[in-house]
């Protein structure tokens, strides 16, 4: 690595640097310039480097400096479309303008994400849309349309991200015309990617990432091999995407949405095809009883058990038989339209994927179901993915690697990260935040609880809840590992506290994070997904407590049958398994608490194991080295010291 190079990373996030003339309060993080040197080494040598980049070391500008002063082509991946539209919006333009450089840069996002002008046109005319809200919303996207240049909807102010319209209006790989499309000539998707061809430095996200490693559809085949570098921000979600992506799934959406299309194009088009038709309403019915055939709502569980039943055996050959129809009626009507040519090309997809997740049996995959309370999904997912990612990306060794998170290492070390994708020779480096934690914070595990399977537990989390909000005067967070302990708490604390409660799903996620922000002293209840990638600062957020370790669900069809396979070749399920997933996730839960130098608060883990059972040091060793205690007068005293 030549000193020039790393002398000027060094300059520009040091005390004099550029940054530092732009802001009167900035100081040199230790950790965020040895995380730009090792960087710059990586791309100097073409490295691959795992970096564990503790909260609060600035990691995103630790990688973007050396990225921009290397002057070549980097590719920049993400596990979200927030910190997709961060790194781009603000971020980016940040460093470039404080660096004086000026790279082309891209953001290019999966292709549900831009509004599509054929299907925007198709849903005006249609006259099919589901409720009064959606034709609001489409009325909202075309004024919108009219004005933009991206066509990222995220952009279409007033437009939720769950909107219903958005199916309506974006297109998916299977419903895309390509080059046949009347508005080929001004897609957004394809000028995105004619942008991300030319720019130099290119913003994706994990999806789109593995698709261009692989060279499918979706990606673009020519991004990786002109690239210096590829940066993955977010890794420790990277496995969890590729299982999904190296795998096969066919879902009761993918299939009323096709029967939607066709419908539309054949009442256009082929209104006289009535075998068509029939196909079509067969297609539904196969879904509806498919759905009842696999029982309650909101589970996942083997599907094994059903491929021998003959009732399942019916239903799925009933749904074979009527795509069967519509592949022969469609090839009858593909020249009439452009979207009946692509339906063909569908349906043969759908037919390909049901045949492969219902009949094979391949020893390298797990074929499981998953029911939501109107649809299903029926996956293929393969009990490992290192071997089929080092394939993928063994094609571009010129490139230098490099795997950063605030959460990839257990007990300090790395090796259940790198195994996940083959990267055993991989440097690794861990970097502690600079934040103080034994003055900022505390972590309190309550005595006296029963193990969060009693049958009282959460009457007994309850008791133990209602003191610490009142110490922490509301401004918390309570994280849970299941929905139902979240519905349980949302229905009793609200008549227990003074303090506004906010509750998962109410409302999007961004929208009931303002108002958490905005109340200054509020109680709110998630689950899963605001263990991560969620950022308040301030005296808003003081405590975060956290109902039980996570483990995940032992009968979860996927990680059961990656642990049978782990105990065949040798291994321990528990220890090289659960234990690492659920030390990575308490680290994402637990990093939502102190988000700034200034910050202050109280982590609580309500779950007696951290003491009782062995593994427990392996969590507390991987956590920040926050202060311990189990005394209900530390954590008072703690918050009456850190009064404002």
């Amino acid at each position: 690595m030549s000193s020039t190079k790393y002398s000027a990373s060094a300059y520009a996030l040091g005390d004099h640097g550029p940054f530092a003339d732009r802001a009167s309060d900035f100081r040199a993080r230790p950790a965020q310039l040895q995380m730009a040197e090792v960087v710059e080494q990586a791309l100097a040598e073409r490295e691959t480097v795992v970096i564990e980049a503790g909260t609060g070391t600035g990691k995103t500008f630790a990688y973007l400096v050396p990225a921009l002063l290397a002057g070549e082509r980097v590719i920049i991946s993400t596990g979200t479309k927030n910190l997709q539209d961060q790194l781009f919006h603000r971020d980016l333009p940040t460093v470039s303008q404080a660096l004086n450089v000026k790279p082309r840069a891209a953001l290019l996002k999966g292709r549900n994400n831009y509004l599509c002008l054929y299907r925007l046109e198709q849903a005006r005319t249609s006259g099919r849309l589901p409720t009064r809200e959606s034709v609001r919303s489409l009325r909202l996207v075309e004024q919108w349309s009219r004005g933009t240049h991206s066509g990222d909807l995220s952009e279409c102010v007033g437009l939720s991200d769950d909107d219903p319209i958005t199916g309506f209006v974006t297109s998916t790989s299977e419903n895309c015309l390509g080059g046949d499309c009347p508005y080929y000539g001004d897609c957004h998707v394809i000028k995105a990617r004619r942008t991300a061809m030319e720019a130099e430095i290119v913003v994706v996200n994990h999806h789109l990432l593995l698709a261009d490693l692989a060279l499918k559809e979706e990606g673009f085949g020519e991004l990786l091999p002109g690239a210096a570098a590829v940066i993955v921000d977010e890794a420790h979600q990277l496995a969890e995407t590729a299982s999904t992506f190296f795998g096969q799934a066919i879902s009761s959406r993918q299939l009323l949405e096709f029967v939607r299309d066709i419908e539309t194009e054949a009442k256009a088009h082929a209104d006289d095809q009535t075998e068509l038709f029939d196909a079509l309403r067969g297609i539904s019915k196969a879904v509806a009883d498919i759905r009842l055939l696999l029982g309650k709502d909101r589970q996942r569980a083997p599907l094994q058990f059903f491929l021998n039943r003959r009732d399942w055996q019916q239903q799925i050959e009933l749904l074979e038989s009527d795509l069967l129809t519509c592949r022969e009626q469609l090839e009858i009507a593909a020249d009439r339209s452009e979207g009946l040519a692509n339906g063909l090309a569908r349906v043969e997809a759908l037919m390909a994927k049901l045949a492969s997740i219902t009949t094979a049996n391949d020893p390298d995959n797990v074929r499981w179901f998953e029911t939501y309370k109107q649809g299903f999904a029926l996956n293929s997912t393969p009990l490992l993915v290192a071997e089929s990612f080092q394939r993928q990306a063994s094609r571009y060794k010129n490139a230098a690697w490099i795997f950063t998170s605030a959460t990839l290492s257990v007990n300090k070390a790395f090796k259940h990260f790198t195994e996940q994708l083959g990267l055993e020779e991989a440097k690794t480096v861990l970097l502690d935040s600079p934040f103080d934690y034994p003055r900022q914070s505390m972590l309190f595990v309550p005595q006296g609880l029963p193990e969060p399977d009693a049958p009282h537990y959460l009457e007994s989390l309850l008791e133990v809840t209602l003191p610490l909000l009142q110490a922490s005067e509301g401004r918390a967070f309570l994280l849970f590992t299941s929905y139902r302990a979240l519905q349980w708490m949302a229905q009793e604390l609200p008549q227990r506290i003074p303090y506004p409660v906010l509750v998962q799903g109410s409302q999007p996620r961004n929208r009931l994070l303002d108002t958490f922000r905005k109340m200054g002293n509020a109680v709110l209840l998630g689950t899963s997904s605001f263990w991560e990638g969620v950022d308040v600062r301030g005296d808003a957020l003081s405590l975060v407590i956290i109902d039980k370790l996570p483990f995940s669900a032992p009968d979860d069809p996927v990680l059961r049958a990656r642990m049978d396979a782990c105990r065949r070749n040798g291994g321990e399920p528990f220890n090289d398994m659960q234990l690492p997933r659920a030390v990575i996730t308490l680290k994402q839960g637990a990093g939502r608490l102190i988000r700034d130098i200034t910050d202050t608060g109280v982590l609580t883990i309500a779950d007696p194991r951290l003491f009782t059972r062995p593994y427990g040091k392996v969590f507390l060793n991987s956590l920040p080295p926050m202060p311990v205690t189990r005394q209900l007068s530390d954590v008072r005293r703690f918050f009456l010291r850190h009064e404002k």
